[in-house]
């Protein structure tokens, strides 16, 4: 559990800067410039994502159950997770998807942490997917309190919703198929699929 958490703490607070000290982000990114920024950034992002993943794997062999999720709530999990893939990809694809959600990625993750709440009920878990799901919702109310800056992102074109919904749906059968079991652990579907 502690390689799990010091994985959360980096990740988060490289994800929280622009929450809790927006002005201290700016003046970094002038003082070392955007480059040594977004590097930095990106290394202390992999390197608590690598723990957090290593350590929740590692929970999870003797995880404390806190509560035992209804069967049924499995296939709203499913549900659930359908939309997360596309919502990923229009983040970065101008389109209807992107304006209808304003900020499709937070609502991506706040379906994924929450899909995720309903199936699976241990320490970990509830950590993991708990802390997901109140950092999305904590930067979603910052965002309507501060400047809105212009997400990087592919060009606007009429087939933008188009491509994140294909390879939104995509990605999420292979994570069905195959993709969850080797990043995750957890195989989705029985053996002999």
């Amino acid at each position: 559990m502690p390689l799990m958490l010091t994985g959360m703490v980096l990740f988060f607070a490289a994800h929280s800067i622009a929450v809790v000290a927006p002005t201290w982000r700016v003046r970094m990114r002038l003082h070392i410039g955007p480059v040594t920024w977004k590097v930095v950034y990106a290394l202390l992002s992999a390197i608590g994502l690598t723990l957090m993943l290593f350590g929740y794997a590692h929970a999870r062999g003797a995880p404390t159950v806190l509560y035992a999720p209804a069967a049924w709530l499995h296939a709203v999990t499913w549900i659930l997770m359908l939309p997360v893939f596309p919502l990923l990809f229009a983040a970065y694809l101008p389109g209807t998807i992107q304006r209808a959600f304003t900020h499709p990625m937070l609502a991506a993750v706040k379906l994924w942490a929450t899909a995720h709440l309903l199936s699976n009920g241990t320490l970990p878990d509830v950590l993991l997917f708990g802390s997901f799901l109140l950092w999305a919702i904590i930067v979603r109310i910052s965002l309507k309190r501060r400047a809105p800056e212009r997400a990087p992102g592919a060009p606007s074109s009429p087939y933008n919703d188009l491509i994140a919904l294909v390879l939104g749906l995509a990605l999420y059968a292979a994570f069905i198929v195959r993709w969850h079991a080797l990043v995750i652990g957890v195989p989705l579907l029985p053996p002999s699929f």
